[in-house]
């Protein structure tokens, strides 16, 4: 009796140690996982740079300019850059594809671009989300934009239908895949993803970004 019972005691730890070895494996599984996830491309010299050309915080931000979100955070970026110069700020075209006119505003901020006029174009394209966020006829309102800002329309209209910017644009996109973004706006702080609510929060993590970055 005593024989069965240390048998079927023994055979019990057994299942359990193989269960709890199991859950060990699963969670380290998850975890590398978890970090490929959240991996992101190192910045290039094809990226939009913004504030500081070489600093120990790097702040990329996935963005969809139709994006209701984006165009929220849009102020909040901005305040932190006015206040924190110190930060590197890198802007990636990630256009969602329920939104219908956003490929076309990415396409219309690089073509500015071509002409040195991409932020320029960035702010217009957010501070004016709701005038063309659902157009019909968003590339005309887009060459009204570029004639704002003063480019060469020939050169505006060339570059914003063609290969190159469409495949630049794409290029961001495939980075976003691949790093598991799902949704906009996304943001890495010194190549990790990052969730905040508001100012505030955002304001402290870059904050401590920085103080890391100042006494390691």
């Amino acid at each position: 009796m005593n024989t069965k019972r240390i048998l079927s005691w023994g055979g019990f730890v057994i299942v359990v140690g193989l269960i709890v070895w199991g859950l060990i494996v699963a969670a380290n599984k998850a975890e590398r996982e978890g970090n490929a996830v959240a991996s992101v491309d190192e910045v290039t010299s094809s990226d939009w740079v913004k504030g500081a050309t070489s600093s120990a915080v790097t702040l990329i931000e996935y963005s969809d300019f139709q994006c209701p979100a984006c165009g929220s955070y849009f102020p909040v970026v901005e305040r932190l850059l006015l206040e924190n110069p110190q930060v590197r700020f890198v802007y990636r075209h990630f256009p969602l594809q329920q939104h219908v006119n956003a490929f076309a505003a990415s396409q219309a901020s690089e073509a500015a671009g071509e002409q040195g006029k991409f932020w320029e174009m960035h702010e217009t394209l957010f501070t004016n989300q709701t005038a063309w966020e659902i157009s019909k006829t968003v590339k005309t309102i887009f060459e009204g934009y570029a004639q704002d800002l003063g480019l060469d329309m020939d050169k505006f209209k060339n570059d914003y239908s063609s290969k190159e910017i469409s495949d630049k644009i794409n290029t961001d996109l495939k980075s976003g895949l691949k790093a598991g973004i799902n949704s906009t706006p996304t943001f890495y702080l010194n190549g990790k993803k990052i969730q905040q609510n508001g100012y505030e929060e955002f304001k402290k993590l870059i904050s401590d970004a920085s103080a890391t970055s100042t006494n390691p």
